[in-house]
């Protein structure tokens, strides 16, 4: 397996628009900055919360080379190359791994529903494809299927390249039964927030974070104390975040994360169809803890 030493706290950044809907380079690099400054570990650009669904395929290409060249080697960069077309999932992810990211990031197909042998050929053409490190990345909720755990850890042994897995089942017992079964060298981040701190104690690697937009820096020093065995200090700070973990997901991600970084003053509160803005009720109840906990 390659060697693939990522831990801690990994954010899985957002894509800021302007109020034309262009990608907005400026917030970016703020957030950037934002992020290193407080001791992030790893950047995810055109994920999930990048909005990477209503991206171009010449806006990825973009925002994997812009990101790479704001970043300059201070962290590692990881680019989300996912598609349910194996086709098209091999051409993004060499697309990303020619700007020189530091491994892949790579979504079980959705919508198709994939079997079990389906998910294994789709990861096996994509790992014989790039030599690129690649990180699968499991999120039934949003894809419809699961990419099982005896498929992660056949394409693990199998292929070199397959370095880790991001497992966001919202199931511990999936994160650490993948833990448990792992081979040696792989990775296993939580992508699930609250479950982080948890996973970490039973021996998992970080997360790939949502939250730790809004607060990388206190997020970075639960990552860290629960990768160390401080018990005390990690729960410490889980309790004092957990509302506003679970606030951050009170509608589809990324609206509720983009509407906390507008109310710090990182970004213009823009999406793209069908993201919007968040109702009324619900932005109360963000910006109350976020207020309760002074980071506005």
């Amino acid at each position: 397996m390659i060697q693939f030493n990522l831990q801690g706290s990994i954010t899985a950044i957002v894509t800021p628009f302007k109020d034309n809907g262009d990608i907005d380079s400026k917030s970016f690099d703020r957030l950037i900055e934002f992020q290193i400054e407080n001791g992030t570990n790893g950047i995810v650009v055109c994920g999930t919360t990048g909005e990477t669904p209503t991206l171009t395929e010449t806006e990825d290409a973009f925002m994997f080379e812009y990101t790479l060249k704001r970043v300059a080697g201070r962290v590692p960069v990881i680019a989300g190359s996912g598609s349910n077309n194996t086709d098209e999932c091999v051409k993004y992810s060499k697309t990303a791994e020619k700007t020189g990211v530091d491994a892949v990031l790579v979504v079980g197909p959705y919508y198709n529903k994939p079997t079990a042998n389906g998910m294994y050929l789709h990861f096996g053409t994509l790992a014989s494809s790039i030599k690129c490190p690649i990180i699968l990345y499991n999120v039934p909720g949003r894809t419809g299927s699961v990419i099982p755990v005896d498929v992660t850890m056949r394409l693990a042994r199998e292929f070199e390249n397959v370095v880790g897995i991001k497992e966001a089942s919202g199931n511990i017992n999936n994160l650490a039964t993948l833990i448990q079964q792992r081979p040696k060298g792989f990775k296993v981040y939580s992508g699930d927030d609250n479950l982080a701190m948890m996973g970490n104690l039973l021996g998992g690697d970080g997360c790939i974070s949502v939250a730790s937009n809004v607060f990388p820096k206190d997020f970075s020093r639960m990552m860290a104390a629960s990768l160390s065995g401080n018990v005390k200090e990690a729960t410490e700070l889980f309790f004092r975040y957990r509302k506003l973990m679970d606030l951050l997901f009170i509608e589809s991600n990324p609206i509720p994360v983009k509407g906390a970084l507008a109310a710090m003053g990182l970004i213009g509160e823009n999406y793209r169809s069908p993201m919007c803005p968040m109702e009324d009720d619900n932005k109360k109840k963000l910006l109350a803890e976020l207020r309760n906990l002074n980071i506005i």
